[in-house]
């Protein structure tokens, strides 16, 4: 004997259960906005309480690095402005290489988190409206989900957030996700946490990112699209 579903019913928990879901974030951002807290997001406001957060890193180890990560972890997962700000601050208080493993566990859970709300909040009514033109590219997409990421992780012209919704739409899965990211983003967060050692020196984050390391990072990026190439000139489907 078979039970029948109510799928309205599933179907009206699962909208409250988004709504729910898009006020919390709504909140959060309103919130961030309201009490300005972008302001201390800065690199003037890293640099002028720079003496102060040292100090409470120093005699609050494991509670500095944990509110640390949270605190990456908010900001990527909200896509809030400050990352760069945040990785700095990583690299001066932790080090760089702590300092790149601690934004590696921040930015990885806040982006999975982004690409997870992307996807519950947005994907079916992104696939209802557009889905006859987007079969081609969600198929490309899982077929080479890993070194399409990992090339949009490496290079720093592609925006962050943008790159964490865009691949909730898709249909790749979580663990190559999170794989591809953890990984993409070690050269660019090893580089800003080592600047972060120089914190006094530096006046703008332009001076971190030069062209020859643009250039580096673009590179590698093109290396990770190598097996897909490989494919397509020996004949392979992509």
């Amino acid at each position: 004997m078979t039970i029948p579903i109510d799928t309205s019913l599933n179907k009206a928990r699962a909208g409250g259960g988004k709504l729910w879901l898009a006020l919390l974030v709504g909140a959060a951002l309103a919130g961030f906005v309201y009490f300005d807290l972008g302001r201390f997001l800065s690199l003037e406001v890293l640099k002028a309480n720079r003496d102060q957060l040292l100090a409470f890193t120093e005699a609050n180890y494991p509670a500095a690095v944990a509110g640390y990560i949270l605190a990456y972890c908010a900001v990527v997962g909200l896509s809030l402005p400050g990352g760069a700000i945040m990785t700095l601050a990583g690299g001066f208080l932790f080090g760089s290489l702590l300092g790149t493993l601690y934004v590696n566990v921040g930015a990885t859970v806040g982006a999975t988190l982004a690409f997870l709300v992307a996807r519950y909040l947005l994907r079916d009514w992104v696939e209802g409206r557009f889905g006859s033109r987007l079969g081609a590219i969600q198929a490309g997409f899982a077929r080479n989900a890993f070194s399409y990421l990992l090339t949009l992780r490496l290079i720093p012209l592609f925006p962050f957030f943008l790159v964490n919704m865009v691949s909730g739409l898709t249909r790749v899965n979580v663990g190559t996700y999170v794989a591809a990211t953890s990984l993409g983003i070690i050269p660019g967060s090893f580089v800003f946490a080592y600047a972060g050692r120089q914190l006094g020196t530096i006046n703008s984050l332009k001076e971190i990112v030069s062209p020859n390391v643009l250039m580096a990072f673009t590179l590698l990026g093109l290396l990770a699209l190598m097996p897909i190439l490989y494919k397509r000139f020996a004949g392979k489907p992509a």
